[in-house]
């Protein structure tokens, strides 16, 4: 599923309590998405890592208590579990814990008990973490554990994250080499020895990096240590290019006059960069820019232009955009 799917499913379980695991490789959003849902709902959420705990910490203190006449045991709870309002209580990298801690966890994601504890009517249990195949130093899940769950995989999704860029403040220039290299968004397979490696936090840690006003060469050697060398390499090169990007105000004042570039990538940079500005006043001063370059880049920057301000599907430079592409769009 991709974010938004995911946010959704997680909104409908919650509301029936089910407990659900998500799935995914190391930074993708995993975290975002149900930090997002707690906070779209107004529900407090509570991050626990049970991977730095022992099994009895989930259980408690045992502390003397009286029952009648007879002395007993009884367990104080930990801080970490609520007892009153509404929330979402998030195990966090769940599989790193051991088996042993995960176990310990069974009956709470279950039956919402711990020994004499009971979760709030209030909460619902999320976990997440990574897959074997992503060799994060995960432990295997058991099958009893793993039946008590509903999974979903977490994918990404380009055009959703690129989205994410924009109210993020995430540069024309990252954005732009996302739309020319989308697969680059995302590592698909990790390697033995891989420790650098392109995913979208990573991205946002190099969008960081080239707005830092570094030296060239400093600036190369941060980026292959957080997106990979091959990555580091190519993202540069573009973001050459980019620099020679034409201005977009006179774009948009005359957009038959502005020369257009014969580089694709360049091309790639513009869109990312008009998309950010578009408005339902300058999207067809925009278009007729945009529409001297190849078929390819007018379809990204429209579709990139409505997600980007829906009130721009109402414009009469969009209606009559449509009609001249239906085929392309239909197909």
């Amino acid at each position: 599923m991709k974010a938004s799917q995911v946010i959704s499913s997680l909104k409908h379980l919650y509301a029936i309590k089910r407990p659900v695991f998500l799935w995914g490789p190391p930074g993708i959003y995993k975290s975002d998405v149900v930090s997002q849902v707690a906070n779209s709902l107004k529900l407090e959420l509570r991050d626990v890592r049970l991977s730095l705990m022992d099994p009895v910490d989930l259980k408690g203190f045992p502390t003397p208590a009286t029952v009648g006449t007879k002395k007993v045991m009884t367990w104080l709870p930990p801080d970490f579990l609520p007892v009153k309002g509404k929330g979402i209580l998030f195990f966090d990298e769940f599989n790193l814990a051991p088996a042993a801690v995960q176990g310990a966890a069974y009956q709470l994601i279950l039956t919402r008990k711990l020994g004499n504890y009971e979760l709030p009517e209030g909460w619902s249990v999320v976990c997440a973490g990574n897959r074997m195949s992503d060799r994060s130093g995960v432990h295997g899940q058991a099958a009893a554990l793993a039946n008590r769950f509903v999974h979903i995989d977490c994918e990404v999704d380009e055009n959703e994250w690129i989205d994410w860029a924009i109210k993020n403040g995430i540069s024309d220039g990252t954005r732009g080499y996302i739309r020319y290299r989308p697969k680059n968004l995302c590592v698909d397979k990790l390697e033995n020895g891989m420790r650098a490696f392109p995913t979208p936090r990573t991205w946002a840690f190099a969008d960081q990096i080239i707005n830092s006003n570094l030296s060239s060469d400093i600036e190369l050697e941060l980026l292959k240590g957080t997106i990979g060398e091959g990555c580091a390499a190519e993202y540069m090169g573009f973001l050459r290019e980019a620099k020679n990007l034409p201005n977009l105000d006179r774009i948009e004042i005359d957009p038959d006059g502005v020369a257009v570039p014969d580089s694709p990538s360049t091309c790639h940079a513009i869109v990312a960069a008009l998309e950010a500005k578009v408005n339902p006043r300058n999207v067809d001063r925009f278009l007729r820019y945009v529409k001297r370059m190849n078929k390819e880049f007018e379809v990204v920057f429209m579709t990139a232009s409505i997600r980007h301000d829906d009130a721009i599907t109402s414009t009469t430079c969009f209606i009559d955009w449509t009609r001249e592409n239906r085929s392309i769009l239909v197909g």
